[in-house]
């Protein structure tokens, strides 16, 4: 009886995420060892997102060099560079674009772009959700994997199930759900239920039913 409650509490959390536009409700939940998908990023670059602070520096041009956050509405602003597009960017290409405008203004300008306080974009954030100590948002990380997350949120409560958290990740356009064996990962040491995390990733805590 105890099984059925563990196998019901994720899937009712899956019902609430689809009326949200974040997960369906079918049931589908696939184990983690079906994930062909699970790899590192190779070449992983880190793209700009709202929160995010960039320090732009113009060589040989103090007075249009400074930092500034990135607006809720992903644009920035700077001397002689008025609402211009930071999110979605890498710090490279912000560079590239702030020389392009500056070009108006000064002969060859050379930009450097230095991010802070990392935030990222939201969809390349990891969220956890449900019976974590700490649910919150993360940005994602070179190499990250579910040990690492769970650091990061300070683990999970007394009344988590982690041995029936749900992992759901967009794949080639398609939204999957695998099982995760997070109690398995933290109380057992169980290294093989350490898995890479993606950009995007959403894990899905349940609580368990005593």
């Amino acid at each position: 009886m105890v099984q059925n409650n563990y196998i019901k509490i994720p899937l009712m959390l899956l019902c609430v995420l689809s009326l949200l536009g974040l997960g369906g409700c079918t049931g589908n939940v696939k184990p983690a060892s079906s994930m062909k998908d699970i790899k590192s990023i190779p070449d992983y670059n880190y793209i700009i997102g709202p929160g995010d602070n960039v320090n732009i520096f113009v060589w040989r041009n103090p007075e249009v060099s400074m930092s500034v956050p990135v607006r809720p509405d992903g644009k920035i602003t700077t001397p002689l560079v008025e609402d211009l597009q930071a999110s979605g960017k890498t710090p490279t290409e912000l560079a590239r674009k702030i020389e392009e405008v500056l070009g108006t203004y000064i002969k060859d300008p050379s930009v450097t772009v230095i991010v802070t306080g990392f935030v990222g974009p939201y969809d390349q954030q990891v969220r956890v959700i449900g019976e974590a100590t700490s649910p919150q948002a993360l940005p994602y990380r070179e190499n990250m994997t579910l040990l690492d997350l769970m650091i990061a949120v300070g683990g999970l409560t007394e009344f988590a199930a982690g041995n029936n958290a749900v992992l759901v990740r967009r794949v080639n356009g398609r939204e999957m759900q695998y099982r995760l064996r997070i109690d398995d990962l933290i109380d057992e040491g169980d290294i093989s239920a350490n898995v890479p995390m993606l950009p995007g990733d959403i894990l899905i805590v349940p609580e368990s039913w005593f």
